[in-house]
């Protein structure tokens, strides 16, 4: 038999209860979205295209929502550092990626990764396209891309190039260049592309094949020269610059890339769609669109379900390119 006291404990307890589910489904629907921090991951180092681009959104959405955006870099293992924190952080929305291909498409296809592109993560939007482009150090007795295939041939191994890390899109953009110009220019990976830029400038290293938004402020300056764009055609993020297919004479040599926005897998539908109508809305803000055209991104601002199935086509082109190039990492 319950007393007098226990009984009120539990009545007041049964009363409680209603308020805290309440408070649980609030937390964890878009109604109660966002009530804490959010942590934006950006598995590169402070520097780098993917840096550049969550500060970005990371502030609008701070000015947005009124909850603090927080960007955490965890660089190293190419990226897939960020990639697992993600993929093993609570399902609420409140952890954040911000990948590029070569964290979710190519290194699935290059090594045994602790994560399942498409199971472990919830698509929220491709956010932006970017152009890469091939710089060298000016000491470099270089100016075309016909011209370094010519250097690098006459030196085997002794030209390097810096990534942001093993098994990066860069690294394997330019391992592709290698086999498409029959040359061995030698990787050194870095925790990022901010400190490879940093000894590319210095002369530590002579070449690198990077996003545009990274390098095109230092070829500007003269610190550093454009070789060439990855792209089909020339590229309106990079004028007046020719294609590395056409200076090099490499028919249809081209990289893809991009950068998107996931969450851990069995995120609320309803959490996935807030964050994806406020990404397409700041995205095509013109004064965030000006910013983003003018360091070298394309606004993308997709929906998750074409992220999702585009996400799948991309695993499917690199595993083929990794095949048939026999690219392996370091």
């Amino acid at each position: 038999m319950l007393n007098d006291i226990q009984l009120r404990v539990a009545a007041l307890i049964a009363a409680a209860m209603p308020a805290i589910a309440t408070d649980a489904q609030a937390q964890n629907s878009a109604a109660g979205y966002p009530n804490k921090q959010i942590r934006l991951i950006v598995p590169f180092a402070a520097g780098g295209p993917n840096d550049f681009l969550a500060r970005i959104l990371g502030q609008r959405l701070t000015e947005r929502w009124g909850q603090p955006v927080v960007i955490d870099n965890r660089p190293g293992a190419g990226g897939n550092i960020g990639a697992e924190l993600t993929a093993k952080s609570a399902p609420d929305g409140y952890t954040l990626l911000l990948p590029t291909q070569g964290i979710l498409a190519v290194n699935p296809a290059l090594a045994k990764v602790r994560f399942d592109t498409l199971k472990d993560f919830a698509p929220i939007a491709l956010v932006a396209n970017l152009t890469s482009v091939l710089v060298a150090h000016p000491s470099l007795q270089a100016k075309t891309v016909k011209e370094l295939i010519a250097l690098a041939r006459a030196k085997p191994g002794e030209l390097t190039y810096g990534t942001p890390g093993n098994g990066s899109a860069s690294h394997l953009a330019m391992e592709m260049f290698n086999r498409a110009a029959h040359v061995n220019i030698r990787h050194i990976p870095y925790k990022g592309a901010a400190p490879a830029v940093v000894d590319l400038i210095g002369g530590t290293i002579q070449v690198m094949l990077i996003g545009v938004p990274v390098v095109m402020p230092h070829v500007t300056s003269g610190r550093l020269v454009a070789l060439g764009v990855a792209t089909a055609g020339p590229s309106p993020m990079a004028p007046g610059l020719i294609t590395i297919a056409e200076s090099g004479g490499l028919p249809g040599f081209e990289i893809r890339n991009w950068l998107g926005l996931v969450t851990a897998a069995g995120t609320p539908r309803d959490i996935i769609e807030k964050l994806n109508t406020a990404i397409v809305e700041i995205l095509r803000a013109p004064d965030v669109k000006e910013q983003l055209l003018k360091n070298g991104f394309e606004p993308a601002a997709s929906t998750p379900e074409y992220f999702a199935t585009y996400l799948e086509s991309e695993l499917k082109y690199w595993a083929k390119v990794v095949k048939d190039a026999g690219i392996t990492i370091d």
